[in-house]
């Protein structure tokens, strides 16, 4: 079975169409199936896929491939040169100091510090006092192209033992489980992430041939890696997914993972989430999609995501996203 994807919050859209003016908002969210009425809902979602083809949009338009996230911009080709730059590396403990140094060049916010700490190789976002301040997104965003690079530099998906970050923890932290494969913390002393220091000594194995593909991608191959197999959380996610219209018990889905249930639920707790909110969150993933990638009826879509009943549907969507169903069929039906 596909995994299922994680869909992606409004704010993140928002902080990324920050440097747009409004008339370009609205044309570029609209050319990336996203009604612009869903951008003044905080509790809005898109799917990955139409946030990947905003994203692309906004790096052309703007010429900048973090759409206004840093106060100097990084124009189209930075991703391309950071990557020559490392492909020659002889393992990946040298292209990650490579990394830092190069960003160390261009930007001013912060400086990309890698080392090793015992068991533990790290990358930390290290804010330079007198420069700009970067925003939450931008130490997330950052963390995760060092992550993606990482990975993708040595054809290894690289587990996380820890994403650590300085602010506090946010309203809607459950998203950072699908962005970081592994613990995500908030306020600590440091924003880091650590993972097992044997991945520093693993050679470089992509070659200059297959850049290209890479960089067609973005930024899925370095925002969305699906790590369905190391997280308790995405396996959960799978189970619930797969046994709809159904909706499965916990006692059920630890049955399934060969866990008993009081286990599941301290594991589940253990990478900060709950068996409900895993259940809410597949469930509102799942009608998104079908919301803006069909024309079922609404009807059918509450049916197959657990609802008999439309009108709890509708109240349960509401709930999940500040919004009607029918506002993200706005673009389809409009």
């Amino acid at each position: 079975m596909r995994p299922l994807s994680a869909t992606v919050p409004i704010s993140v859209v928002n902080g990324f169409l920050s440097g747009a003016d409004r008339a370009a908002v609205i044309r570029l969210a609209e050319h990336s199936g996203i009604p612009h009425e869903l951008l003044g809902m905080p509790a809005a979602r898109v799917t990955q896929e139409q946030f990947s083809t905003l994203y692309r949009l906004l790096a052309m338009e703007l010429d900048d491939e973090m759409p206004g996230i840093f106060a100097r911009p990084l124009r189209n080709g930075t991703l391309k040169f950071l990557c020559l730059s490392l492909l020659d590396a002889p393992r990946l403990e040298v292209a990650l100091h490579r990394f830092g140094q190069f960003f160390h060049l261009i930007l001013d916010e912060f400086q990309l510090v890698s080392r090793r700490e015992g068991p533990h190789g790290t990358v930390e976002f290290a804010a330079n006092p007198g420069g700009p301040q970067a925003s939450a997104l931008a130490r997330e965003l950052m963390l995760k192209l060092v992550h993606g690079v990482a990975s993708w530099l040595i054809r290894e998906k690289i587990p996380l033992v820890e994403a650590a970050f300085q602010f506090q923890r946010p309203a809607q932290s459950g998203d950072l489980l699908y962005l970081f494969p592994g613990p995500v913390r908030f306020g600590h002393d440091r924003t880091f992430i650590a993972f097992d220091a044997a991945y520093l000594d693993r050679p470089i194995r992509q070659r200059k041939s297959d850049l290209d593909a890479f960089l067609q991608r973005a930024p899925e191959d370095w925002i969305f890696v699906s790590f369905t197999e190391e997280m308790v959380c995405h396996r959960v996610r799978q189970c619930i997914a797969g046994g709809l219209p159904t909706t499965p018990t916990v006692d059920a889905v630890a049955q399934e993972l060969n866990y008993s249930a009081r286990t599941l639920c301290r594991r589940l707790e253990a990478e900060g989430t709950t068996f409900q909110a895993i259940k809410d969150e597949v469930r509102r993933d799942i009608a998104i999609q079908r919301l803006t990638r069909s024309g079922d009826a609404i009807t059918a879509i509450a049916y197959d995501v657990g609802f008999d009943n439309p009108t709890a549907f509708h109240r349960a969507f509401r709930h999940w996203t500040g919004s009607t169903p029918t506002a993200y069929r706005q673009r389809k039906d409009g």
